[in-house]
């Protein structure tokens, strides 16, 4: 009998899409290590190797590009116009390439977080596209009016192609989907124990006083490290490689360390507005404290949920830039909903994928 074979294609913009779509991944291959997975994503193998375990065939392929960004705040909307016109008039020879893959590998079903074209590339191969997220390119680009709003009514097209939508938390309405089902938070989990932390990076200092920074795979050029000189006897904990020598810093570069394992350790997150930070850290309870980001639409989304259903700080630009950072011995805000958040995103959608790939 010849093995399942599931084709995941994740959008090409920062790592954040990647991690989490590779986290579903990794509970599809526990629960059916049978299925044969082909991640097609520019995202680098090493990334998607520190949440999956088991193998993989790598496809390095772009069918969209997310937002041009200079780091993870600044965004060039000229520049996105500009690329995303040229997807649109070369959409038809990437989708023929793609279905041409497909029907030579056999593949018998699509899941997407979240480029749009695969809703077209599904209908074409005439096999099924699933889609996961939060949100939708299309949501994403309407409020920026103007051109945009001719390439989200294209998009939002392209997406009403696809079959199935697991709408993750933290979401906007996404009304181009017609099928709906929502799901917990997804995201990875720990490998190491709070103990086991301790002793490997000689971490000494209590929860309240061990802070996490993490910006994303495009890092956060400005962020005022000086100020971590206020807290002498705090440990601050950061994965970017270029933030300067500093005694209570402990700069991570190892590629197989995630955010997610240095979380056990701390009292809170620092981080800029992003669903796989955001998701990862209520799975495990451990505050958010995040910068407004009024420019990019879905925040709005991922600061409303986490103000329900996490403990939280909502930091203006300015307080956290030109600030001294004296937010961090004032307490966080208690989460405004008293009902808890689902935990299983991860889970029910690998069960969904799994059950069709063996037909059940």
């Amino acid at each position: 009998m010849q093995r399942p074979i599931l084709y995941i294609a994740i959008t090409n913009h920062g790592f954040g899409h990647a991690t989490r779509t590779a986290s579903v991944a990794a509970t599809i291959q526990k629960l059916c290590p049978e299925v044969l997975i082909i991640m097609t994503t520019t995202a680098p193998r090493w990334l998607l190797e520190c949440y999956m375990e088991g193998d993989f065939i790598h496809r390095p392929r772009a069918f969209d590009l997310g937002v041009v960004q200079a780091d993870s705040l600044n965004m060039d909307k000229e520049a996105t116009l500009g690329k995303l016109q040229e997807i649109k008039r070369n959409q038809n020879s990437l989708i023929a390439s793609e279905v041409n893959f497909i029907r030579q590998n056999r593949v018998n079903l699509i899941l997407a977080d979240i480029p749009f074209l695969c809703g077209n590339i599904g209908s074409s191969a005439n096999i099924p596209c699933w889609m996961m997220s939060n949100f939708g390119w299309d949501f994403i680009y309407r409020s920026w009016g103007g051109h945009f709003n001719e390439i989200a009514d294209w998009i939002s097209d392209c997406y009403s192609k696809s079959d199935r939508l697991f709408r993750l938390p933290f979401h906007e309405p996404m009304s181009a989907f017609q099928n709906i089902t929502d799901v917990g938070l997804t995201g990875g989990s720990p490998r190491y124990t709070p103990e086991q932390l301790r002793s490997i990076w000689g971490i000494k200092t209590p929860p309240q006083k061990t802070i996490l920074l993490t910006f994303g795979g495009l890092g956060l050029q400005q962020i005022p490290y000086q100020n971590l000189q206020q807290f002498p006897d705090w440990q601050f904990v950061t994965f970017d490689g270029s933030a300067p020598e500093l005694s209570n810093l402990l700069k991570i570069g190892d590629k197989k360390w995630r955010p997610v394992d240095i979380m056990p350790i701390c009292g809170r997150v620092i981080s800029k507005p992003g669903y796989g930070t955001f998701s990862e850290a209520t799975k495990l309870g451990l505050p958010i404290v995040s910068i407004a980001r009024d420019e990019f639409a879905e925040a709005a989304f991922l600061i409303s949920g986490i103000a329900n259903y996490n403990h939280h700080q909502i930091l203006t630009p300015s307080e956290f830039f030109q600030g001294t950072w004296d937010f961090l011995r004032q307490p966080t805000q208690v989460p405004k909903q008293s009902q808890t958040i689902p935990k299983d995103g991860n889970e029910t959608i690998a069960h969904a994928v799994t059950n069709y790939l063996l037909g059940k």
